[in-house]
């Protein structure tokens, strides 16, 4: 590519974390799908996960976010500028529910009136202790506490000395650090919905409506034949410190989605988040949800 062609090419930012959910990213960057149509697709990840992206979205530092649907659906309540676009993973995410290794925690109810780690409010993590907690009959308002420890890195060192009790994250990216022995995952705790979107800033969809389709086009089209890509789950272990095995069961949990999210789905989130008073409001599908086609 030319340097006069490199000048011509659209940047668009997207952000997402830097998990196994999101290789087909990676690879579809890597084999210079998007430059390509002309489009200079810039990656950002984000280990601080859905409220650190939130406030990407909202600040203009990533035009796009591949994103946890309870998150935003709450942030774009909240004033998030922003649209769902498409469901990108179909399946539920399954939450591990981890303790320090020497910890005296060993049920979910041990774990009842303690403190849980989270990465911000707002996050995936936030919102899914409260699932969990009302999964558990705990009363919400007694039974939860916080302690916000912004990333992984940072619920090793909160668990490790007792700056919290326990901490929930995604069970396969957990897992080397359960298999290191610093972290006994007690349970798993499944979102009751879809885990992935991908969003877009309102004013950056309006004005790249285009570029927009090509780039879920071109994802699409990957993620579709992503379980069918040869020696995919070595690739997966390699790149994520994961084991075989773990990598083979997390595959055989996941599905991709190439369709926009329905309006049921939608519904059903609304309902949890409002019935846990973690939003005050309920939105109509087309102020949160825009399909490009």
């Amino acid at each position: 590519m030319t340097k006069k062609q490199q000048n011509i090419l659209k940047t668009i930012n997207i952000g997402g974390v830097p998990e196994h959910f999101n290789l087909a990213w990676y690879l579809t960057l890597k084999n210079g799908e998007y430059k390509t149509e002309g489009i200079n697709l810039r990656w950002k990840d984000y280990f601080g996960g859905t409220g650190a992206m939130n406030k990407g979205l909202r600040e203009g530092e990533i035009d796009m976010a591949v994103i946890l649907t309870e998150g935003i659906i709450k942030d774009i309540i909240e004033g998030n500028p922003s649209k769902i676009v498409q469901t990108f993973v179909e399946s539920p995410l399954i939450w591990g529910i981890h303790v320090a290794n020497d910890s005296n925690y060993n049920t979910i109810q041990d774990l009842k009136g303690t403190k849980a780690a989270i990465s911000r409010y707002g996050s995936g993590s936030h919102l899914m202790a409260f699932i969990n907690a009302e999964n558990n009959n705990w009363n919400l308002e007694t039974d939860l506490n916080f302690e916000v420890i912004k990333n992984l890195d940072g619920a090793v060192e909160g668990l490790t000395n007792g700056i919290a009790d326990y901490f929930m994250w995604e069970k396969f990216t957990t897992k080397p650090i359960v298999d290191e022995g610093i972290f006994r995952r007690i349970a798993n705790c499944p979102t009751p919905w879809p885990c992935f979107v991908i969003a877009v800033n309102n004013n950056f969809l309006k004005a790249n409506r285009d570029e927009v389709k090509t780039i879920l086009d071109i994802i699409n089209t990957t993620t579709q034949e992503f379980k069918y890509i040869p020696s995919i789950d070595h690739t997966i272990a390699n790149r994520y410190d994961q084991k075989l095995e773990d990598v083979q069961e997390w595959l055989s949990l996941t599905e991709w989605s190439q369709s926009p999210i329905d309006e049921m789905t939608i519904n059903t989130v609304q309902n949890k988040l409002l019935e846990l008073d973690i939003i005050s409001e309920k939105f109509e599908y087309s102020q949160l949800v825009e399909k490009l086609k």
